[in-house]
Order: structure tokens, then C-alpha cells, then sequence
């Protein structure tokens, strides 16, 4: 189990706003002894006094988590690392696994993961337990597939998620499924709710290929890593565990309601301005094939 580094924060937190212990400790309303405890690691912050700590720092334009999160990118690029996000509901117990996952997410079972801490942020900010890990990931010798946003995504997620029914065996979904087999994971543009509803479309023969995927690019949310077996989950480390203050989870709800009024007017104007080419979800499943 990662806890968080309440300790470290603060510090981080008084040098960039150069406060005493004894000025911290009154700012948030708690005794320096405390304070110096929480530094020292004698003693774990009350959820209250976390949520204080935290809230403190965003009032003061101190965005804590994302600096962080550069300055662990910055130390694990120069030894060829990557630096994932894991966004989570409620606290991972013990080490991270794939047999928890369900069955019906975008590429099955497996351990998802985001490319920023904004990104990750954005899909749990609406729950009360969140919060964000941070990971390292050492890709070298495992094998790995990436995807674009294209037919075979979109084909390969709708199974996934229980959309292609009567389409199952299907020569064409059997190919995009055996290419997954023996991939230790896979590089994939992100499919929220958001996007899956535009999915939907398609493949309720609402719209064309070429139409969902010009309104899919329109949402722009990023990439995912999914990792699919345990030789892939033995590279991924977690590396620490980030509190998401209420304000912070406030900020991010507000962002994300921007960014779907955005996506929804250009997904209206890609579906006009594509509508007619491409193909129906029948003709590219078409029995004869």
C-alpha cells in the first residue's frame, strides 16, 4: 500500500511560500509540533488536516501534484522510463494486478493507465475516495501494439465493450482480436463514456466510419496505457500517491465540463461536414465477406 508523502509536501509546500513551521502551523490551524511530526514521519495528518494542507497549497497557486509529476518526468526520461498516471476511484491495496479489472472495458481486462496527471485527474475528480498514482514504466523487451484512431480501433473497442453482438465471429473482429494475443500492452487513444457514445453511433449505423472518427479526433483526450500481462505489470512501479483536494477535484470537474462543450460542437460540425463518405457499420461487416 502507497500512502502519501504528507511530510514531503509540506515541506515543498513552506519553501515555495518560505513560512516557518511555526507560520505553516498557523496558517492550516494546528500546533508546529504537529507540523514538525508530519515532517519527521512520527505521526500520519488526519484526513481533515490533509484536506486543510492541500487546499492551503491550491489557495496559494502552488499546484502541487503537477510539479511533482514534471519533476518526476524530468528524473525518469534520462533513464528511459516513462511516467504513467493511474486515476483511482478509492485506495489500491497491495500490489497492482490485472484479474481486478473488468472484463468490459475498452481493450478487456487489463491495468489502464494516462499520460498526465491532468488526464487521469479528469476522469475521477467526480469521487469522494479518489485520488491519482503516479508510475514508471520500463518498456524494454516486451512486445507492444498502438493504436490510432481508425476503423480497427473502433471495431476493437465496440467488442470489447459488448456492442458487435451476431458480429462475434466475424472474420474481420477475429483478426483484430488475434492481434492482440500475446501483446504485453498497447498504446491506445483514450475511449471515455464521451467518445463510446460516438462509437455507438457508428455501430448502431447512425453514422459512417469516416464520420466517427473526425468526431472522435474532435474530442482530443489523449493516449492510454493498457498493459495486458504480468511480465508488462513486473515493469510498472508505482511511485507515489497523490491527495485530490476538494478545490482540486472542483478545477478539474470544471475543466472537464469545458472541454466536453467543445468536443460536442465539433463533433456537430464533423458530422456535417463528413456526412455521406465512408462506410456504414453494415457494408464493412457484410455477411458475404
Amino acid at each position: 500500500m502507497v500512502n502519501y508523502r504528507i511530510g514531503e509536501d509540506v515541506q515543498l509546500i513552506r519553501e515555495m511560500l518560505n513560512l516557518s513551521r511555526q507560520q505553516f502551523a498557523k496558517k492550516i490551524a494546528v500546533d508546529m509540533t504537529t507540523v514538525e511530526r508530519w515532517e519527521t514521519e512520527k505521526t500520519d495528518a488526519t484526513e481533515e488536516n490533509i484536506e486543510s494542507i492541500y487546499t492551503f497549497a491550491l489557495n496559494h497557486n502552488i499546484f502541487i501534484n503537477e510539479i511533482k509529476a514534471q519533476l518526476y518526468y524530468e528524473e525518469l526520461t534520462n533513464k528511459n522510463e516513462l511516467v504513467l498516471f493511474h486515476g483511482a476511484k478509492k485506495r489500491i491495496d497491495g500490489e497492482i494486478d490485472i484479474e481486478h479489472s473488468k472484463t468490459n472495458n475498452d481493450f478487456g481486462k487489463g491495468f489502464y493507465c494516462g499520460e498526465s496527471f491532468e488526464q487521469s485527474s479528469l476522469f475521477v475528480s467526480g469521487f469522494d475516495t479518489s485520488s491519482v498514482y503516479i508510475l514508471s514504466f520500463d518498456p524494454q523487451n516486451l512486445s507492444s501494439i498502438e493504436y490510432k484512431v481508425n476503423q480497427e480501433w473502433m471495431l476493437t473497442i465496440a467488442y470489447f465493450r459488448g456492442r458487435l453482438n451476431g458480429y462475434e465471429d466475424h472474420p474481420i473482429i477475429n483478426k483484430l482480436i488475434r492481434k492482440l494475443e500475446g501483446v504485453d500492452y498497447l498504446i491506445s487513444p483514450i475511449a471515455d463514456n464521451r467518445m463510446f457514445r460516438i462509437i455507438d453511433s457508428f455501430i448502431e449505423g447512425e453514422i459512417t466510419d469516416e464520420q466517427c472518427i473526425h468526431c472522435l479526433a474532435a474530442t482530443n483526450l489523449g493516449f492510454q496505457y493498457v498493459f495486458k500481462t504480468e511480465k508488462a505489470l513486473s515493469q510498472v512501479k508505482i511511485i507515489e500517491r497523490c491527495y485530490l483536494c476538494s478545490k482540486e477535484k472542483e478545477k478539474y470537474q470544471i475543466k472537464r465540463l469545458g472541454d466536453n462543450k467543445l468536443g460536442d460542437a465539433k463533433i456537430k460540425i464533423a458530422r456535417r461536414q463528413y456526412r455521406g463518405q465512408g462506410q456504414y457499420i453494415d457494408d464493412i461487416l457484410d455477411d458475404k465477406l
